[in-house]
């Protein structure tokens, strides 16, 4: 088979803005007394904002609306784009203008649409993706299946014949859940979880080395 699409993960993958998400939890937890941990961390990898701000109240005694937490989180995160700039990982843009002349392409990502908004806007990479889907706009976040599902279906092309592009454990079990072939980039600042590797159709060290008709062969297409 051929490739039809290819979908990207954002955070961890296309920028390195995953220690941004810890950094703002951290504040705003320690602001409430509370220390944020790595335990926490992977506790809210790959959910979706109603998961990971309900996640935070519970897990750290936050009381009140879930929302109040989610709205401050993200409002965080945007200013830092706003303040910062993107962390475009090195060889990223490159890589996914090369991708975008051969396939259609697509973000799924677990972050708040305004984060991918601005992610996407800073970095100048939106140009290259034709469909962008949050897990806010599906039932569940990964490692659920849903949003590579919504996705595929907004690009029009067969789960088969769709490769994805992830960092974590979560993102991978969610694309392979949804019939897809999927590649892990690991991300040095935050590493996959055990198992990541091991769940992956591929493995490579940057978004520069992907090779999607490759994965597609390795997951058996």
């Amino acid at each position: 088979m051929d490739v039809a699409a290819v979908i990207f993960d954002l955070d961890g993958v296309l920028l390195d803005s995953e220690v941004w998400w810890d950094d703002v939890r951290r504040d705003f937890v320690a602001a409430h007394g509370r220390t944020w941990t790595a335990d926490d961390q992977r506790a809210v990898m790959g959910a979706n904002s109603a998961g990971w701000a309900r996640t935070m109240v519970d897990r750290h005694g936050l009381g009140g609306d879930p929302e109040h937490v989610l709205r401050a989180v993200v409002d965080g995160v945007v200013q830092r784009y706003r303040r910062e700039g993107p962390p475009v990982i090195p060889g990223v843009a490159e890589g996914v203008a090369r991708l975008a002349a051969r396939y259609p392409l697509a973000v799924a990502s677990s972050s708040h649409p305004e984060v991918i908004r601005a992610a996407l806007e800073s970095s100048g990479l939106g140009q290259f993706f034709g469909v962008v889907v949050s897990s806010d706009e599906v039932a569940r976040g990964k490692p659920a299946p849903d949003v590579f599902v919504l996705a595929a279906e907004r690009l029009g092309a067969p789960a088969p014949r769709i490769v994805v592009v992830e960092d974590s454990l979560n993102g991978v079990v969610a694309a392979k859940s949804a019939g897809m072939a999927v590649v892990l980039v690991p991300n040095a600042s935050v590493p996959p979880q055990p198992g990541a590797s091991e769940e992956a159709d591929l493995v490579v060290p940057s978004v520069a080395a992907v090779d999607p008709e490759a994965v597609l062969a390795a997951a058996g297409g």
